[in-house]
């Protein structure tokens, strides 16, 4: 399951939407222990103990004689580490990589006491609200760099023209199908559609399509029926590209046509409420779905299942376009409150970018590298990897503005309630932008 709509329930209350980032299979919530090694001198010991922040969840301790410490979940830790170590030695200092359990909102608490860490590893759309609370800082990236990244990715590290960030993983959802069972992909929804009632028909298949979507709705999978129409989506961007929290548009035209083929779809039972993350990937697993919307989580899945899988890119909409997913982009964060900044920077900015970091973290996860020389490898020998790009070429990244929280509940739950035939789109639709304005209202 894509758990960045897991994430977003946690803000608006809802708990049951689907959310992040990268990990192997899905992104998983570590256990809360902490892993601490040191190259060069030997001052950095294992990190015990674990302090209440403010949120009332625990976070690690910062050991005060360590000169770098960075955070990061239990997937990523031991790649950082890797490279941790050889960073320590060649700058002999001491850095530590702990394992935070919730790294985003352990790091906003902690920074509030001034125990945080100095770097973090995390997803973009984190980015405007860690802003708006003052606890990141500008990276010092040059240009001739950051043009050595994918482009949607440098993007993604970017807030109000300020890079916050350097990238090192894109991932986006496409549509993985069974090729035993369609040998081609569908370009068309209503092929889509055509090729898996045929399939039910002749007894081959028990469903079309394995979406989630659950009761409460999902948000992050819905989005792109909307953006498949002009004028669709969630918010409007200003002059400069970014995201502004007052242009809202899940309401506009084209929005409500994409809100039209959710509702003809649940109607003619492709799409359904009763698909969640609890039983999506068995769907298709077990070959009763032939089609399966999801994303690289879902790979290893259909592997250990013995599926002859191919992944395409989302299929179009009569009447608009190429359903366009969001991207999410993972990255480092510097800490406002580092410790030591200049040390923070030399990390972030002089090893992230390097082509054996980004190989090192793309095998946590099998995520695309975010930098170009090493997406180019990994694409050469992994058509999986190619693939998953090509599916997100068309896709534009999650909405990192603070006001994206106000959006993930109430959207998701109308675009659930249009698919199971309980209001019409636009009255659906309407109700969940004044929702939705209310709520980024509020702060």
């Amino acid at each position: 399951m894509h758990k960045r709509a897991l994430g977003a329930a946690a803000v608006t209350g809802v708990a049951a939407l689907a959310l992040s980032a990268c990990g192997g299979s899905s992104p998983t919530t570590p256990s809360n222990t902490a892993a601490g090694s040191s190259a060069g001198t030997s001052k950095a010991a294992t990190t015990t103990g674990t302090p209440e922040t403010p949120s009332g969840t625990a976070a690690p301790v910062r050991d005060a004689n360590v000169d770098l410490v960075i955070w990061t979940d239990a997937d990523r830790s031991k790649a950082v580490q890797k490279y941790a170590d050889q960073f320590a030695a060649e700058n002999n200092v001491t850095v530590k990589v702990q394992i935070s359990t919730d790294v985003r909102q352990q790091f906003k608490d902690a920074t509030k006491v001034g125990k945080g860490p100095d770097v973090i590893v995390g997803a973009h759309d984190w980015l405007g609200e860690l802003v708006q609370n003052s606890t990141v800082a500008p990276v010092s990236l040059s240009s001739d760099v950051a043009a050595k990244f994918l482009p949607s990715a440098i993007a993604a590290t970017k807030f109000n023209g300020q890079s916050y960030g350097v990238p090192y993983a894109v991932e986006n959802i496409g549509l993985m199908y069974n090729k035993d069972l369609v040998p081609n992909p569908p370009k068309t929804m209503d092929e889509l559609v055509s090729m898996g009632q045929k399939l039910v028909k002749e007894g081959k298949a028990k469903q079309v399509l394995s979406q989630f979507v659950s009761k409460v709705g999902n948000a992050y999978f819905a989005y792109p029926y909307l953006s498949a129409f002009d004028g669709g989506g969630i918010f409007g961007t200003k002059a400069n590209g970014d995201y502004d929290p007052n242009k809202l548009i899940v309401n506009s035209a084209g929005s409500v046509k994409g809100g039209e083929e959710l509702a003809k779809l649940g109607k003619e039972k492709v799409l359904s409420t009763n698909v969640d993350d609890t039983n999506q990937d068995a769907l298709f697993d077990t070959k009763a779905a032939p089609f399966m919307i999801s994303g690289p989580w879902s790979v290893a899945k259909a592997k250990d299942a013995g599926i002859n899988y191919g992944i395409a890119p989302l299929p179009s909409i009569a009447g608009g376009g190429a359903m366009k997913p969001f991207l999410g982009v993972q990255m480092f964060y510097v800490s406002s409150k580092a410790k030591n900044a200049t040390l923070a920077q030399e990390f972030v900015t002089n090893y992230i970018p390097r082509k054996d970091v980004q190989l090192a973290l793309f095998e946590v996860g099998k995520r695309p590298p975010a930098l170009k020389e090493a997406y180019d490898e990994v694409a050469a020998s992994d058509p999986d990897v190619k693939a998953w790009y090509e599916a997100g070429v068309e896709g534009k990244p999650m909405p990192n503005i603070p006001a994206m929280n106000s959006v993930w509940g109430p959207f998701g739950q109308a675009t659930a309630d249009i698919i199971a035939g309980k209001a019409g789109a636009k009255e659906r639709l309407d109700a969940a932008a004044k929702e939705i304005a209310a709520n980024i209202a509020k702060g």
